[in-house]
């Protein structure tokens, strides 16, 4: 099969990932979407990916989008769009990534599939805002609505203002959620999810409130079973992601709580502290399709 892996830069996720997908025998190009192009009115596919001539691949394996304007983004998702109407598997498809680079979206999908999820109200109205902030009695964490890695986030205490949602990290959108997370000792959990089944799962310890590893977390391999297993694919059906990172709290009112999904997530962490094969597994799974 011959397979493309769409990414910026060739870091230890996307080695990992070649090298698994050639060691399943399969042809393997790199390249960014910045570099793929709609070709249209002379035959062909409509689509042109360097290192495949006129003939797209059978397989794409999404690890990341390049950030960009408003236009280079959509323009690179609608290639990920044209190749599934081209009936190519793409891990993970546009639409997927779409539901889980907005979290706002991700929350109603979660919602909308009965799954436990922190309290969460998206607005641009500060006057709403501020009346749901009054009634949680509780702080509440202010999020960008694209961003990862723990970036942007802050934590308001009750009596304290909300963030202007003309803020550069606000963009115009207050994401707000009701904090569920310990006093003290802070920890949660991430769990990857590829295709139905949880194949790894990790604690993460922090310093602080914010966990993430790119933030200074701490890994601890935890069992991928039990309700943290069954949540985590639950909320990876509920987006449509062929693999993901899903991320879960200990909520003490309604028992664990799933924060957000990665539908492009890293496992440089996670790896460390796994059995399975992580690259391996995405590999197999996408070859499989």
């Amino acid at each position: 099969m011959r397979l493309v892996v769409f990414a910026d830069d060739p870091d230890w996720h996307c080695r990992r990932l070649v090298a698994a997908c050639k060691r399943l025998g399969a042809e393997v190009v790199v390249t960014s979407l910045r570099r793929c192009r709609f070709r249209l009115g002379a035959g062909g596919s409509g689509i042109e990916i360097p290192g495949f001539g006129g003939a797209p691949p059978d397989i794409a394996v999404v690890r990341n989008i390049p950030s960009g304007s408003f236009e280079q983004v959509t323009f690179r998702l609608s290639l990920l769009h044209a190749l599934r109407e081209l009936g190519i598997s793409v891990v993970n498809d546009a639409r997927a990534i779409e539901r889980c680079v907005d979290k706002s979206m991700t929350s109603f999908l979660l919602h909308k599939a009965g799954i436990p999820t922190p309290p969460t109200l998206v607005a641009e109205d500060t006057d709403a805002a501020a009346s749901w902030r009054a009634m949680q009695q509780a702080d509440v964490i202010a999020k960008p609505l694209f961003g990862a890695q723990g970036r942007g986030l802050k934590r308001i205490a009750p009596g304290d203002a909300l963030p202007d949602p003309g803020d550069a990290a606000m963009s115009g959108v207050l994401y707000l959620q009701r904090y569920v997370g310990r006093a003290s000792e802070w920890r949660d959990f991430r769990v990857f999810v590829v295709g139905d089944t949880a194949i790894a799962a990790m604690m993460r310890r922090g310093n602080s409130w914010v966990t993430n590893v790119a933030r200074g977390g701490r890994c601890e391999r935890v069992a991928a079973e039990g309700r943290l297993a069954e949540l985590a694919i639950a909320a990876a059906r509920a987006v449509g992601a062929g693999y993901c990172g899903v991320d879960l709290i200990e909520d003490e009112r309604n028992g664990i709580a799933v924060l957000e999904v990665n539908s492009m997530p890293a496992w440089h962490g996670l790896q460390g502290v796994a059995e399975v094969d992580i690259a391996d597994a995405i590999a197999r799974h996408a070859l499989g399709r």
